[in-house]
């Protein structure tokens, strides 16, 4: 009972900023969150009508880096849902933590999963492909992104602080000189609107269509061969080398106006950020395995590209 009452006193005051008059029924933390903690609320309208919506509280290295994230990414839900990208709604923003100690973006519900039927990734990949495009192009037309971070900016930041100990085994000291010999890239392509982290534990399905892009918390304005190469890194890791390559030829079909040059340079700074950590994600042997291959394949194939076009 105590448990209860505490939650209750917990939640209750942003029930009540959400809908004045709304008596709070439970919370549930949801799976998923790696960097924040992601609660489904449940309320009672004063109609009788039960309402849901999801409460996302940043964590304390993303506050850190951008303390003001929630605003941030409840401004930016907002211009993404006018322009019709298929994002959770955004309904509230407690920039300051006044009402449950810490930050928090307030979105609707989106019923889906983000497991992919076996037979479906050929369509999966597609739509991916189609909606990542939509991100960069809406971009391009947004009325104001100046509040967002440059991503080349936290690449060079990255590239400049070295660990003390380099991750061999994912070739980062071999990744890191390449980069730091080519930076800065040309940027041929200019800037737009990068979610940051594209990929498919991101993404909501809904009777085989993609119904929502979740975690906004390290959008960027930048080159969009970075969110490119990120998910065909991670495409690589979900579905293999097949469902990558068809990924990325239905980005490019849509894209045709982006110069590719520098994307092998792109995923050697994909195949960077999961140095020093891929240890530490708690995954099944052969999982983490067969993901230790498939990134050293995938480094290795930059480099050849590299190389034949140097």
């Amino acid at each position: 009972m105590a448990a209860a009452d505490d939650e209750k006193k917990k939640w209750a005051p942003l029930v009540n900023a959400l809908e004045p008059g709304s008596a709070f029924l439970r919370a549930q933390k949801l799976g998923g969150g790696v960097s924040a903690v992601v609660t489904l609320l449940e309320w009672r309208r004063p109609n009788g009508e039960t309402a849901r919506c999801v409460v996302r509280q940043h964590g304390a290295a993303d506050l850190r880096r951008n303390p003001r994230l929630a605003a941030d990414e409840f401004k930016l839900l907002r211009q993404l849902e006018d322009a019709g990208l298929p994002v959770p709604g955004a309904l509230y923003a407690d920039p300051d933590g006044e009402l449950l100690g810490s930050p928090c973006v307030v979105t609707r519900y989106v019923e889906g999963a983000t497991a992919v039927a076996e037979g479906q990734h050929q369509q999966a990949v597609d739509e991916m492909a189609a909606v990542l495009s939509q991100i960069h192009l809406a971009g391009c037309q947004a009325p104001d992104l100046s509040f967002l971070p440059v991503y080349e900016e936290i690449a060079w930041a990255k590239l400049n602080h070295p660990p003390s100990v380099p991750d061999e085994a994912l070739s980062e000291s071999r990744i890191r000189a390449a980069l730091l010999e080519a930076w800065p890239l040309r940027g041929r392509n200019g800037g737009t609107l990068l979610h940051g982290d594209y990929w498919p534990g991101n993404l909501l399905w809904q009777d085989g269509r993609l119904a929502a892009v979740l975690d906004w918390e390290d959008a960027a304005v930048g080159d969009p061969l970075s969110d490119l190469a990120g998910s065909r890194l991670e495409l690589l890791w979900a579905y293999g080398p097949d469902a990558m390559e068809t990924f990325t030829r239905a980005y490019t079909a849509r894209m045709s106006g982006i110069d590719y040059t520098d994307l092998p340079y792109w995923e050697l700074y994909a195949a960077l950020r999961p140095a020093g950590s891929l240890a530490h994600w708690g995954l099944l042997e052969d999982a983490e395995r067969r993901m230790r291959e498939r990134h050293r394949w995938f480094v290795e194939e930059a480099f050849r590209r590299l190389r034949v076009t140097s």
